[in-house]
Order: C-alpha cells, then sequence, then structure tokens
C-alpha cells in the first residue's frame, strides 16, 4: 500500500519539484549567459531591476512569484512571467519525462539524461527568442553530454549494447549537422541577399565607435547593421549605389563600391579593413549577405541528434520548418510584423524535439507502416 503511493504519487511529485527547481536555475541561464555573466557569481539570484540579491527563503520555484505578485519585494518593480513560466514548463516536462521513463528500459538513468536534454532544449528556445543566438556552451556542451549518455545508457536509442548506443548517438550528431547545413546552404543561396532601395540618396556610414575592440557598425539610412551578422563566410560581399564616397574622412572618386568581411573594393581596387577607420557617403541602394538560418541552429540540432538518434533529426526538422512557416505566417499576418525581420529557428527545434520525444517514435511507427502499405 505505502510503495503504491510512492510510486504514484510521492516520486510523480519530487520528479515535478526537481523540474521546478532546475527550471529556476534556467532562469539564471537565460539571463546570464548570454550577458556574458557568471551563473555562479553572484551565486544568490537578484532582481533584474534593483539587482538586490534574494534571500533563499524568498527564492522558492514557483511559489514565492505568486505569493509576491510578480514583484520584487524591494523595488516592487514587476518581474517577468516569463520566470514563472520557465520554472513551471520545467516541471511538468520533468514530470512527464518521469512517467514515461520508469518502468520502460530507460529507468532513472534515461529520465536523468532526457532531463538534461529538456533543460537544453527549454533554455536555447529562451535565449534565442531573446538573443538570436544558442551558446556553445548548450549546443557544444549537449552533444558531448548526449553522446556520453548514449554510451552510458544506450536504450535511449532502443540499444542494448553500449557501444552501439554510443555509435547510434554519433550518427544522429553527425546526420543531424550534415542535414541542416545542408539546409542552411540550400536557404543562402535561395534567401541569401536583403535589398535596400531609397528614393533619395541617403546617409551610410561604417565605423567602429567604441574602439578596436567594439563590433563594426554599417548604418544605413535608419537601419543598423552588425558587421559579424551580415559577413559570416568569405564570399559574402554588401553592394552599394552609391554616389558619394568618404574613406577616412577624405573625398573619393569612385564608380564602383562594396564591402568585403576583410576589406573594401573601390573599382575592384582593395583597401584593407584594418586601414580604414571609418567610412560614409550617401547611397541609393544596398544589396546586404545574409543568413537564412544561424550556425547555432546546426549545432543545435546536432546536440538533440546526440541524444536522441538519426530518425529525431529528420522528424524535429520537418515539424520545425512546419510549425516555423505557420507561426511565421501568422505572425506576419496577424501581428503586421515586417517581412524581412528574422525570426529565431531554434524555439521550433526545440517544440519538434519535444513532440518527438514525447510522442515521435509512435509517429514513426506509423508512417514507416503507411509506407510499406
Amino acid at each position: 500500500m505505502v510503495s503504491d503511493l510512492i510510486l504514484t504519487y510521492l516520486l510523480p511529485a519530487t520528479a515535478f519539484a526537481i523540474g521546478a527547481c532546475i527550471g529556476s536555475f534556467l532562469n539564471v541561464v537565460i539571463y546570464r549567459v548570454p550577458n556574458g555573466l557568471s551563473v555562479n557569481e553572484p551565486k544568490r539570484s537578484f532582481c533584474p531591476n534593483c539587482k538586490t540579491q534574494i534571500p533563499m527563503y524568498l527564492n522558492i520555484p514557483l511559489v514565492t512569484w505568486l505569493m509576491l505578485r510578480g514583484k520584487c519585494k524591494w523595488c516592487e518593480q514587476p518581474i517577468a512571467f516569463r520566470y514563472f513560466m520557465v520554472e513551471l514548463i520545467t516541471g511538468i516536462c520533468f514530470l512527464a519525462i518521469w512517467n514515461q521513463s520508469i518502468g520502460t528500459d530507460l529507468g532513472m538513468g534515461g529520465a536523468i539524461a532526457l532531463w538534461v536534454l529538456a533543460a537544453l532544449l527549454i533554455s536555447a528556445t529562451f535565449i534565442d527568442i531573446d538573443h538570436f543566438i544558442i551558446p556553445n556552451s548548450i549546443t557544444v556542451g549537449g552533444m558531448v553530454v548526449g553522446i556520453v549518455a548514449s554510451f552510458a545508457i544506450p536504450a535511449l536509442h532502443a540499444q542494448e549494447i553500449w557501444w552501439k548506443g554510443g555509435l547510434a548517438g554519433i550518427a544522429g550528431a553527425a546526420i543531424g549537422y550534415g542535414l541542416l547545413w545542408l539546409v542552411v546552404l540550400m536557404g543562402k543561396m535561395m534567401f541569401g541577399k536583403i535589398k535596400f532601395e531609397f528614393e533619395e540618396p541617403t546617409d551610410f556610414e561604417i565605423s567602429q565607435p567604441g574602439g578596436e575592440e567594439t563590433e563594426i557598425i554599417i548604418q544605413l539610412g535608419e537601419d543598423k547593421l552588425e558587421w559579424n551578422d551580415v559577413f559570416f563566410r568569405e564570399w559574402d560581399k554588401l553592394v552599394m549605389g552609391a554616389t558619394e564616397l568618404y574613406i577616412n574622412e577624405e573625398k573619393r572618386e569612385f564608380d564602383t563600391f562594396a564591402v568585403l568581411g576583410d576589406g573594401f573594393l573601390v573599382d575592384e581596387k582593395k583597401i584593407a579593413l584594418e586601414d580604414v577607420k571609418k567610412v560614409s557617403g550617401k547611397t541609393k541602394s544596398a544589396v546586404v549577405p545574409r543568413e537564412a538560418m544561424g550556425y547555432g541552429d546546426v549545432k543545435f540540432i546536432a546536440m538533440i541528434g546526440a541524444f536522441m538518434g538519426w530518425q529525431s533529426v529528420i522528424f524535429t526538422i520537418f515539424a520545425a520548418s512546419i510549425l516555423g512557416a505557420i507561426i511565421g505566417l501568422l505572425q506576419k499576418l496577424v501581428a503586421k510584423e515586417e517581412w524581412a525581420r528574422p525570426l529565431p529557428f531554434g524555439p521550433y527545434l526545440a517544440l519538434g524535439a519535444f513532440i518527438w520525444l514525447f510522442t515521435g517514435p509512435a509517429l514513426w511507427h506509423w508512417y514507416i507502416s503507411s509506407l510499406r502499405g
């Protein structure tokens, strides 16, 4: 009787509580990592508004946010609902993974491995939404953890022998990386440019306002672009229909002008980037190279494949593409967002991975059975 109560209520409740606590830590990761802050210093969480460190008795997952009605105890400024939501989502995911794993070949070890995967997916989702990046500490670090877990727990890939599980993890990472890299290349060829056209000659400027270690900024009228976002590959070129050109405040006579990742082309003569402090002038048009998808997404799907295998990679990319197309279209039509505005793909990959985690194998077997007749 007691053992039944423990299995039915106590252990699942513990899994949810662990998830909520991990969700509290993920909020720290989501806030600090992309801002270059340590997740260990300061050790305590702090209010994002007044920076007051939060004592342990006011840092109880889910409960504290509700008790304080979503406000800081000291400055009484609102604390975003996202903090509560991340804790709740993580707790629900941990509970669902526990219920799915215990009593199967995955067991406790498999549940813990999938908990790690869920934590990585959730943190990557919210970082990508805010900053359009997925840090290497999540993607590359997670991929290594996924491969190690595949060797240690071959049941993650429906295998019984350790080395077969490990090979399945490596294959999942490699196929995920290669497949999405091909998608990135195809997207670059099809959608790899964005064109600006101005009715009248418009001011442009390329400068490094904060010193040598600061990101170079490209200003086209009211639009501001960061150098590394424009020049991702060696062959990327920004072509301008410039009408006036000043290099280091000196006016230049020219016929054609273009910008490369390592310099400038004036009438096909190259000027090294390090020899130029500032470029300015007026232009009537600009063709700017852009990436259809971030490189972080490629490493992200490799991480997912390392944990769940090559089948999950195919399903996740397919599901993410459909979800991204539907939600992106709704954002453009309903929310009236600009068509040129970039949309993060990481959250859709994470959502596709979660669908696979909980229902994917059944869908996969149904699909294969349908093909067989």
